[in-house]
């Protein structure tokens, strides 16, 4: 169970006095973490009666091109760095900012694929076609 409440100790090491129980608004969960292969989503509601759509694994990601103007979707390879977390890109998990390698090139990743269940990039290197 993930809590995104305060912290039960001080800076210096000191534990601060409780003054209410835990409550479910300050009830986290835990990371997506996608992973490549096929497209797996898991729909999960929300405070606020909303929903959010985590991507579980993703074959696919829709790139823009900048020179082109255009998106095309490429299929994933691989991921090659992940500046959330240096193990990542050994398990090859995608998170915003990670650089993916691509059938079209090396790519970026913009969006939030845990949250917006989508996996959204801009290409930074592109192969000479």
């Amino acid at each position: 169970m993930f809590w995104q409440g305060r912290s039960r100790r001080k800076y210096t090491g000191k534990m601060y006095r409780r003054f209410r129980k835990k409550r479910k608004y300050e009830l986290g969960r835990e990371p997506a973490e996608t992973h490549i292969g096929e497209d797996r989503r898991k729909n999960i509601r929300v405070r606020g009666g909303g929903r959010k759509v985590r991507l579980l694994r993703a074959g696919s990601v829709n790139v823009y091109i900048p020179e082109e103007g255009i998106v095309r979707r490429a299929k994933i390879e691989s991921v090659i760095e992940n500046p959330a977390n240096m193990h990542f890109a050994r398990r090859n998990i995608i998170t915003k900012g990670a650089l993916l390698h691509t059938d079209i090139g090396i790519v970026r990743v913009t969006s939030r694929p845990g949250q917006d269940g989508v996996v959204n990039g801009i290409l930074v290197e592109g192969q000479k076609s």
